[in-house]
């Protein structure tokens, strides 16, 4: 009925979602006016920028202009294609998060092993891994679709994979990305029709899991701590995020005027990444955060309807992927945000399209091209043409 009265509406000759790429460019366009606001102050006073006000700024913009160029060649593979090599990228995915932790080739940032040095860039493979996993786990969930019901031979597998990337992860450490594909990998075999029953031990299974790795670990357990009172220690472990709710406290309804933040004048650490949030909260306000939510809302709803009409015409590992970076996205927003407003523990999780990051912002640019091209292939079967 949905597909039907689609075809009958006179925008349907338009042969690509026309909101999605116009929310996908408001998020670009808006992260990169941002980006430039957060780190102005910290590029003008580095010598590591050679005291550039606008390094940062031209680097995200760089970043920018080549996930565009991925989205343009992740859009002319099929689904099919990607449906064919999906087992090889996890591979490669898994093969680069070992690379990483090989001391001398891995960039070690802060106590973070997550980059791998490419010539003016770095790439994370956290970033890779979680669309590779994506595009894994819909395929998966495809070929196990006559045996899902079988724990051993459907959930078992799958399992075994996730906790040799979760392991890998840890090991970086970062525990954000390894929750982000924990959830979109549960979510796409919950999507895919596996059975219910076996995942009524993942919801016993997983907290406890995490809960040892907090208390197993002294710097997660202070992340924790700060987070429950971040005012008993404001210049410990509470800095980051007490400067962060600061930023809040200071924007109200329409903030303090674009640039004028002073949470970003060396106050607030990583204030043009993960905390880019907390800038826009200052400088634009109640409304400038809505908007940020109501972008990502529209995004999500987009890619579920995307992922619906696929399912329609029984292209399931079509409407996995869509539904997936649905999941994907919204999982790693909500908690970039609830990060920033003191909801969530302290997370090292950027906030896809807006934060300063290429290998993120590359890889996002990616998943948006692919939910593209799911709908222009879904528009051309509903019309009768070939794809």
């Amino acid at each position: 009925m949905f597909l039907s009265s689609m075809t009958n509406h006179p925008k349907m000759s338009v042969e690509y979602d026309e909101a999605l790429v116009w929310i996908t460019i408001a998020l670009l366009a808006l992260g990169l006016v941002m980006v430039y606001s957060a780190s102005i102050a910290t590029a003008e006073a580095s010598r590591f920028t050679g005291f550039q006000p606008a390094y940062y700024l031209i680097r995200h913009g760089l970043y920018i202009f080549l996930g565009v160029i991925a989205g343009a060649i992740v859009f002319q593979f099929s689904l099919q294609t990607w449906q064919t090599m999906a087992p090889y990228l996890f591979l490669l995915g898994v093969a680069l998060l070992i690379l990483v932790l090989i001391p001398g080739i891995g960039h070690e940032v802060n106590g973070s092993r997550r980059w791998l040095p490419l010539f003016i860039i770095n790439l994370q493979p956290s970033e890779l891994i979680k669309l590779f996993s994506l595009l894994y786990a819909a395929d998966y969930t495809v070929r196990k679709g006559l045996v899902k019901d079988h724990p051993g031979r459907a959930f078992l597998p799958m399992l075994t994979v996730m906790v040799i990337v979760g392991s890998l992860l840890l090991m970086e450490p970062d525990m954000g990305a390894f929750a982000v594909i924990c959830a979109v990998s549960m979510s796409i075999l919950f999507l895919g029709g596996f059975n219910i029953k076996m995942f009524a031990w993942l919801l016993i299974a997983l907290p406890v899991a995490f809960a040892a790795l907090i208390f197993a670990s002294p710097y997660r357990m202070q992340r924790l701590v700060g987070f429950m009172d971040p005012w008993s220690d404001p210049f410990g472990k509470g800095y980051q995020l007490s400067h962060a709710l600061i930023a809040f406290g200071r924007g109200e309804w329409f903030g303090v005027g674009l640039g004028g933040s002073l949470q970003k004048l060396f106050y607030l650490p990583e204030a043009h990444t993960d905390f880019l949030l907390a800038v826009i909260a200052e400088e634009l306000g109640f409304v400038g955060v809505f908007l940020v939510i109501l972008l990502f809302s529209g995004l999500i709803i987009r890619a579920f309807i995307i992922g619906r009409q696929a399912a329609n015409l029984d292209r399931q590992f079509s409407a996995l992927v869509a539904q997936g970076i649905a999941v994907w996205l919204g999982v790693q927003a909500i908690i970039n945000i609830g990060v920033n407003m003191g909801i969530l523990p302290t997370k090292g999780l950027t906030l896809p399209f807006l934060s300063y990051g290429g290998s993120s912002v590359v890889v996002s640019c990616a998943a948006a091209a692919l939910l593209l091209r799911i709908d222009w292939e879904t528009r051309r079967i509903v019309k009768g043409l070939p794809i």
